[in-house]
């Protein structure tokens, strides 16, 4: 298993993750704790998509007390958007909903150009644009939200240069496994991304307790970012952490830099047919072994996709699970299933995607 903020490899173990990382569980008092605010806990939450935190029980303390919170994720703009991005967003919607709080959503462009050589300002830029048409097509309250990218809103660098002179090279060294051939862009970026914790508070002058949905790979930012926020006089950052997605093959997230992985949500429906009817399975050789000896849901990429977010009815999700298990269910009825879902899914998508082209200026956040 290797995990850092711009690569991961090989089988997830998130029980090591815990360990390493120093984080806690979503347990049942958290979810009990969060009926007193509304009715439907999220599947990614009943379901332990988002499965860990750093201090997710102090951040709703302060909610409760009358302390302003604000939500804050991101997009990484270094292709278009797919499936496994869109976990983060659905949830922060989610909460932005639950919690009336103000959204900070910042595009990482800069950070994009510099770990990929290969790619041009200008290519970063037109998958910038591209990607904030997704990212306004999720739902957001457009009354609570801005987004910004970090290469055109100023404001963001001038909060990070006071971050900068608290992380020292050793620390993102050991934070990041930063090397001398790692370039000094690069460096600097996690003060960057630490920046929008503190954007709120340098913007209005007044205190507020920043949450952050993420996947866990962003984790090791908010390590350093909660380690230098006494020393700007400013509340530790909270964090919320989902699993990854499977990839469509046998292993590994789903990765923009391996397409082949990936439902993208520009795929057309005969795109995404062909891809699932792909994927990997956990099911027999043959229709024969899979009727006597059942299939294995629990290495099914076609049942991970329904178990996480396209089949939200409990008892069915444990219903094709044994039927699976069983052989009563074979997995061509899985696969026609997930491929209806996930098209309608994409249709209702893009149908948002193209009202917001006329939305921008109620979201972006300028100079």
């Amino acid at each position: 298993m290797h995990i850092t903020p711009w690569e991961v490899r090989g089988e997830v173990n998130y029980d090591m993750i815990i360990k390493e990382f120093g984080i806690e569980l979503i347990t049942d008092d958290i979810i009990e704790r969060l009926k007193k605010y509304t009715n439907n806990i999220h599947v990614l939450l009943r379901r332990r998509i988002f499965f860990a935190h750093r201090e997710f029980k102090d951040w709703l303390d302060s909610f409760e007390k009358g302390i302003k919170v604000i939500l804050y994720t991101g997009r990484g703009p270094s292709g278009y958007t797919h499936l496994g991005h869109l976990i983060p967003w659905i949830f922060t919607k989610y909460l932005q909903d639950i919690f009336k709080a103000d959204l900070y959503f910042q595009i990482t462009d800069d950070e994009k150009f510099l770990i990929h050589p290969e790619m041009s300002i200008e290519d970063i830029e037109s998958f910038t644009n591209d990607n904030i048409l997704d990212i306004i097509a999720v739902g957001f309250d457009p009354e609570r939200t801005k987004i910004f990218t970090n290469l055109s809103y100023k404001e963001i660098y001038r909060i990070a240069v006071r971050i900068a002179r608290h992380i020292t090279f050793s620390t993102a060294k050991a934070t990041f496994g930063f090397t001398e051939s790692s370039n000094i862009g690069i460096i600097f970026f996690p003060a960057m991304q630490a920046a929008p914790c503190f954007l709120y508070q340098i913007l209005e002058g007044k205190d507020a307790h920043v949450l952050i949905p993420c996947a866990i790979d962003q984790e090791p930012y908010w390590r350093i970012t909660r380690d230098i926020a006494p020393k700007l006089r400013f509340r530790k950052p909270a964090g919320i952490y989902s699993k990854f997605i499977p990839g469509l093959g046998a292993n590994g997230k789903m990765s923009t830099s391996h397409p082949e992985t990936c439902i993208f949500l520009k795929d057309s429906p005969e795109d995404v047919k062909k891809k699932i009817w792909n994927a990997f399975t956990g099911g027999q050789p043959t229709l024969k072994e899979q009727r006597e000896k059942g299939g294995n849901p629990n290495i099914c990429v076609i049942y991970w996709y329904l178990y996480f977010y396209f089949e939200e009815d409990d008892k069915k999700i444990e219903e094709i699970y044994n039927e699976c298990i069983s052989g009563k269910r074979i997995c061509g009825e899985c696969k026609e299933l997930l491929t209806k879902k996930i098209i309608e899914f994409i249709i209702e998508h893009k149908k948002r995607r193209e009202k917001a082209k006329d939305l921008l200026e109620k979201y972006l956040l300028r100079d």
